[in-house]
């Protein structure tokens, strides 16, 4: 029978990253000795206390179907969260709980966005904003945040980018894939430009946010400019943090008009996020923390160490990232040579794939992200694969002819 996808397919494209990954999976299988930097995930375990809540929700057999939502004890320790991190005031009507935080987000989306409404996304971007906007029947509109600014997005760049049909504004600090931050008087800054536009709603993706270095303060737009608390959709998770990428759970803090849409997509799509997860994520929003310090040690030194490797690869160059796990290195100085193997390296996707043919490190073209030529390595690895994957870099680049 032959097949023939939707319009809304057609509009989208698979996720890079993932892509990369499963390439990455395919070739370690076959025998090819390959160090993947491709997936944002954690490599440490899921701490014992969260783990532990899991075992117990099975026990006690909490394992049917709840609210379609979330259940009240974890839009609860949500709402203890948002107040006791962010200075956020929210009741559990304003809650929402997703199978993972992309789904918060494509929930949001599907729930308020007309054929042609527009979402302003900062670029680099992570790879999955544009097409959740154009599968829900928006357009996607591209944001430049230029490397010579930090890739953070500049208020007249923002200012610029807005139209009477612009529905959404897309801010995500710390960055996927580029590890930008923006501190309170940056979010401060952008919060001006939304404050003359009060048609526009604001989304920030704070996934990455207990994941910081050198004294980094972290900060989120409805925090610092409280007259954008009525039409901002604060999004946030516990896969990154937690290292509870597996576990499926998102959640956002919102205006309850916008929160019960959200619900009623759900309904009719998902349903409640797996049961178990929903008590083992209430455990962790409502547990310690002390884990985290040893955690984003560990991240800095493989952030610094990567780093150096990259900045002394001749042709590439990348910026000192203030959270997440990335790194996103300009590779525009590899233009135009010619690979090991005799591939010319035309664009970044060249450059990715003759470099995991040649040394079997596997990395994110920036062409993904809309901001090449560049790519974009994870360093939430173990620091021997990190080391190794810096000395094949450099090896690499050092032969480009």
């Amino acid at each position: 029978m032959p097949f023939t996808p939707s319009a809304a397919l057609a509009r989208v494209q698979p996720s890079a990253t993932l892509a990369v990954t499963q390439k990455a999976r395919e070739l370690k299988a076959a025998g090819k000795d390959v160090i993947g930097l491709g997936a944002g995930e954690p490599d440490f375990d899921t701490p014992e206390h969260v783990k532990q809540a899991a075992i117990d929700a099975i026990r006690r057999g909490e394992t049917k179907y709840t609210a379609v939502d979330g259940i009240a004890e974890l839009k609860d320790a949500v709402v203890r969260k948002f107040k006791r991190e962010n200075g956020l005031d929210y009741a559990p009507a304003q809650i929402s709980v997703a199978p993972g935080g992309k789904a918060v987000i494509f929930n949001a989306f599907a729930a308020t966005l007309n054929l042609g409404d527009e979402v302003v996304i900062p670029a680099p971007y992570w790879v999955s904003y544009p097409d959740m906007a154009r599968l829900c029947g928006g357009e996607a509109v591209i944001a430049p945040a230029r490397r010579e600014d930090g890739y953070r997005l500049r208020p007249e760049t923002l200012a610029a980018a807005i139209t009477p049909r612009t529905k959404w504004v897309l801010l995500n600090s710390p960055s996927n894939p580029t590890g930008a931050a923006y501190s309170a008087a940056e979010l401060k800054a952008l919060a001006a430009v939304l404050l003359d536009h009060p048609q526009v709603m604001a989304l920030t993706d704070d996934m990455y946010e207990h994941i910081v270095y050198d004294g980094f303060a972290f900060a989120t737009l409805a925090q610092v400019e409280p007259r954008l608390y009525g039409r901002t959709l604060t999004v946030n998770g516990v896969s990154k943090a937690f290292a509870m990428t597996g576990w499926r759970i998102g959640y956002a803090g919102g205006p309850e008009p916008l929160i019960a849409a959200m619900r009623k997509v759900m309904g009719q799509t998902t349903s409640n996020p797996c049961s178990v997860s929903q008590w083992a994520a209430a455990a962790a929003l409502d547990g310690p923390l002390d884990f985290l310090p040893a955690r984003n040690a560990a991240f800095k030194r493989r952030r610094d160490r990567l780093h150096a490797d990259v900045n002394s690869a001749p042709g590439l160059s990348a910026p000192m990232p203030e959270g997440a796990f990335y790194l996103y290195a300009d590779c525009s100085g590899a233009i135009g040579k010619t690979a090991p193997g005799g591939a010319k390296i035309a664009t970044d996707l060249d450059f990715c794939a003759a470099l995991l043919e040649a040394e079997g490190v596997a990395v994110v073209p920036g062409t993904a992200f809309g901001a090449p030529p560049a790519f974009r390595m994870s360093y939430a690895t173990d620091d021997d694969s990190l080391i190794e994957a810096g000395r094949r870099i450099i090896r690499f680049c050092e032969a480009l002819g």
